[in-house]
């Protein structure tokens, strides 16, 4: 009797050893954060240049304008939020600044887009899903609750990014 109890301690002290190592696991690709001091990544380029025509010989003004983003392709305009709940991720990932829960049905889990979001604008990870997630609607993590209080409800712009 005393070796099957010596067995059962041992065998449940073996198994929990075996979950604590399985729950320090450690996130092999390192996450691009956004943070709140984070600005739009936008660039215009305005020159203005004189060029002389040799038709009528006089100078003539040309404006040339040029945009260039770190956004891709529009996936259009989201209604967001902001959590702070702590833990992990439907992808394993600890919560941290720069992932974001959505629906999977509309951006794939994984797939970075770049959110325009007024101060939380940035590149993000679609990490999460949520209960109350559905359609075009994304949840932003936030570290505190009263910066996820100050973000509200907004409508946001949501580009893959590139």
């Amino acid at each position: 009797m005393k070796n099957l109890v010596r067995g059962g301690v041992i065998l449940t002290l073996l198994s929990l050893f075996v979950v604590f190592i399985y729950a320090q696991a450690k996130t092999v690709d390192p996450l691009i954060n956004a943070n709140d001091s984070q600005t739009k990544i936008e660039n215009t380029i305005n020159s203005n240049t004189l060029v002389n025509t040799d038709d009528d010989k006089k100078l003539v003004r040309k404006t040339v304008s040029s945009k260039s983003t770190s956004a891709g392709a529009s996936k259009g305009s989201f209604s967001a939020s902001a959590y702070c709940f702590t833990g992990r991720t439907a992808m394993g990932h600890a919560v941290k600044r720069g992932l974001i829960a959505a629906d999977p049905r509309v951006l794939k889990m994984g797939s970075r887009v770049y959110v325009e979001a007024g101060p939380w604008s940035g590149t993000y990870l679609v990490s999460d899903t949520g209960g109350a997630i559905k359609g075009k609607r994304i949840d932003i993590w936030v570290p505190g609750c009263s910066e996820a209080r100050k973000f509200g409800r907004r409508n946001v712009q949501v580009f893959a990014a590139q």
